[in-house]
């Protein structure tokens, strides 16, 4: 496993990392989660991302009982706030009661004393973002939380809040969780270049398109049992289990460029993600253990500047 700075910051996070995202206190047998959580520990892996919403609270209880048999300064931790976590008034959004409430509910589940990054997982239009930014700055400052970031803001809103930032003389964003794949590269127009400036680590979700990039879903053919695009409650993103032929037939072309370099589907697409410097980690999901054995493989690939031409001309 090969480690990379999270932007401009000094702390390390593999390459690959392990997310709870749909799994974890969820569809996923804790057993099975904590196996994953194992062998991806086992590989290297050292970065593990979840969120107070996520099964609204057991993926974090999940993560921190598997996390739990490790030394904590060998592990990275990282989850999020945004969110309803209540019926009440104030018990969603960003504003300084809402993080500093779900800051220690989060840091109660995880059983742990601090969060390595704590990402406010969307913009909130209805607080003030200085307000947002100095709860985010003062729970750094108690130590509870070492790094801040967000997740799925846009160029402008990131733009804002690093001015804030410099003209405040507060800790800085340390990162940002955007969706971002071979097939969804919105990413590269405005948020991408502006993260690289401002030293902003990109973690990416979805990088294997919730399985499309993997091969499994092939043109014509029922979607394999058991696969996530069958089940209706997390294929949310899979068009309610209705794949894109067209898609699904350009992913195709891309098996023998991945034959060619001794990596399997997933591996390729893990590995066109990292082929940017402005990416800091790629957040896996994972079932299985051998689904984190073959994603963590992904680390350390080279693909040419042909590689990724033949890619991209085969997914236009």
């Amino acid at each position: 496993m090969q480690y990379r700075h999270l932007g401009k910051h000094g702390i390390k996070v593999s390459e690959v990392s392990l997310g709870s995202w749909l799994t974890y206190g969820n569809a996923t047998a804790e057993a099975t989660a904590k196996a994953c959580v194992e062998k991806a520990y086992d590989l290297g892996i050292n970065f593990f991302d979840t969120a107070n919403v996520y099964a609204a609270g057991r993926a974090e209880d999940v993560m921190g009982r598997a996390l739990g048999a490790y030394s904590r300064s060998s592990y990275v931790l990282a989850t999020k706030v945004y969110f309803p976590m209540g019926g009440g008034p104030n018990d969603r959004g960003l504003s300084r009661k809402h993080i500093f409430e779900q800051c220690h509910a989060s840091l109660k589940r995880l059983d742990t004393d601090y969060i390595d990054l704590y990402q406010a997982h969307r913009y909130d239009t209805e607080t003030p973002l200085e307000e947002t930014l100095m709860a985010f700055n003062d729970l750094v400052r108690q130590g509870k939380v070492l790094y801040y970031g967000v997740s799925q803001w846009s160029a402008g809103q990131i733009a804002h809040a690093t001015d804030i930032t410099r003209m405040g003389n507060l800790h800085p964003i340390a990162s940002n969780q955007p969706y971002y794949n071979a097939v969804g590269r919105d990413l590269e127009k405005e948020v991408m270049p502006l993260c690289g400036r401002e030293g902003i680590g990109l973690v990416v979700y979805s990088p294997l398109a919730q399985g499309v990039l993997t091969g499994k879903y092939k043109p014509g053919q029922p979607l394999p049992e058991g696969s996530r695009a069958s089940d209706p409650s997390q294929n949310m993103f899979l068009n309610q289990g209705k794949l894109d032929e067209a898609v699904l037939e350009k992913v195709q072309k891309l098996q023998p460029i991945a034959e060619r370099n001794g990596l399997t589907m997933s591996q390729l697409a893990l590995a066109w993600c990292l082929r940017r410097p402005e990416v800091s980690s790629v957040i896996i999901g994972a079932s299985r253990p051998e689904q984190v054995e073959d994603n963590a493989g992904a680390s350390g690939a080279k693909l040419s500047a042909a590689d990724i031409e033949e890619m991209d001309a085969a997914l236009a």
